[in-house]
């Protein structure tokens, strides 16, 4: 990510405005790797579960357990990779992990054409992409604060995000192609492409980062991590973010178990046309990231958060009741899509803004990581929930089930001190004594 140079006298003034920012050579540096990284990351996320249904033949058990599998590391690394964040240059830590899931997913592509992959050999390369993920996506959100001023976090917020629509609109679409057209070994191939692209795009960020100071005697990892969740605990705001996180997790990671499921075995879809059901969400994301830079500034960030989570969750109550030929449920399934998309895409640049501006600069790893833990983390518990209910109870019954505990999320946001939020961002809350400050490092010890 890159930060403010180490040259310039006060820190303030070495963070680039927004409206210079596209002129920054890292900072374009750092659009492509992100770009490339999570259009790697939203390919996986299509080929490793279609590879499973179509080449694997797994049951809706099994698939439950591979989601399950993949999203473990977020409720057993999230925390530790919040301490090892706020401690170490987020900019190698995106490098290194980049280069992991290329070599993960490299070997998926290599064991699938030599016809020596299984279940036991996929749920592993799935937890190690995983793994990876987590520790890329906390460092890519702590480092942010230390590219501009807090007042313009929504805004660029907005900026970056377009691009994860972006991989939101070309990941499923070219996941599903590369199944259907070639094979989903080779499906595979390409998201490894995507993250040697974002390793060597990200590697040639030269701006120094902004380091918390480290005490001369650091305190252990179990007490940095403590003061994460104190942090994140004692905040009414953070505190109703982590709340809603888990309900809105837990359902969705069900709900897409079951829909993905749904759309092959139920509406009879190819592999390309649920590649673009996914995808539809891409568009209205990318909408959603337009329109996150002033809507919250006019009719407050309270009301923003509520009013795009009941939209974009609540769409998916439709899709049960889609029957009949491809050219009947396709247009409705690509509308839903693009709303999920654009409320989701609101409710995402919204939050990430709220919680790095009440968050100090020491904490920021941490805090992301406790929210990341507390939201996510029910994540694989969601993925066998749907799995299981698809067993039980049906295709159908378990989608409406699972659609329908989405909107537990804007329930609690709405009867919370989060609706209540106004028109400006709050300020940045104090920092615990061992959280430290920031300095500039010594450049010869940048990886």
């Amino acid at each position: 990510m890159p930060v403010p140079s180490a040259s310039s006298a006060e820190p303030n003034s070495r963070r680039p405005a927004p409206s210079s920012l596209w002129r920054d050579a890292d900072f374009r540096r750092l659009w492509v790797g992100q770009t490339a990284s999570q259009l790697g990351e939203h390919t996986s996320l299509v080929v490793l579960p279609l590879l499973a249904v179509l080449t694997l033949h797994a049951s809706a058990g099994e698939l439950g357990v591979l989601r399950a599998v993949g999203q473990a590391p977020i409720l057993l690394l999230s925390l530790f990779a919040g301490a090892w964040v706020d401690r170490w240059r987020t900019r190698t830590t995106m490098v290194l992990t980049d280069v992991g899931r290329a070599l993960a997913l490299s070997a998926v592509a290599a064991a699938g054409l030599v016809g020596g992959l299984g279940m036991p050999g996929l749920l592993a390369l799935a937890f190690a992409v995983g793994a990876l993920s987590v520790f890329f996506d906390v460092a890519y959100q702590a480092s942010l604060v230390r590219l501009v001023e807090r007042d313009h976090l929504v805004r660029v917020n907005s900026a970056l995000e377009g691009s994860w629509s972006a991989a939101q609109i070309g990941g499923p679409a070219l996941g599903g192609a590369l199944v259907s057209l070639l094979s989903a070994p080779i499906a595979a191939a390409s998201s490894a492409l995507f993250f040697a692209l974002s390793f060597l795009s990200i590697r040639r960020i030269r701006r120094a980062e902004t380091m918390p100071e480290r005490p001369d005697e650091p305190p252990r990892i179990r007490r940095r991590i403590h003061e994460g969740l104190r942090f994140v605990a004692g905040d009414p705001v953070l505190r109703v973010v982590c709340l809603a996180s888990a309900a809105f997790q837990f359902s969705f990671a069900a709900m897409t178990t079951v829909y993905l499921l749904f759309l092959p075995r139920e509406l009879h879809l190819s592999s390309t046309v649920v590649g673009l059901a996914l995808a539809a969400a891409g568009p209205g994301a990318l909408l959603g990231s337009l329109l996150a830079a002033r809507l919250p500034s006019r009719f407050g960030y309270g009301t923003v958060l509520v009013c795009a989570a009941t939209i974009g969750d609540g769409v998916f109550l439709c899709v049960p009741a889609l029957h009949g030929a491809s050219a009947v449920t396709v247009p409705p399934l690509l509308a839903v899509g693009f709303v999920f998309g654009f409320g989701g895409q609101l409710v995402n640049v919204t939050v990430m803004a709220v919680r790095q501006a009440v968050t100090p600069d020491g904490l920021q790893g941490r805090a992301a990581a406790t929210i990341t833990f507390a939201g996510m983390g029910l994540t694989p518990l969601g993925s066998l929930a749907g799995g299981f209910l698809a067993g039980e109870w049906g295709l159908r019954t378990g989608l409406l089930v699972t659609a329908a505990g989405m909107l537990l999320s804007p329930v609690v946001m709405a009867l919370s001190p989060l609706a209540r939020l106004g028109r400006e961002l709050p300020a940045p809350h104090d920092t615990p004594p061992t959280a430290g400050r920031t300095h500039s490092p010594d450049l010869t010890r940048e990886t």
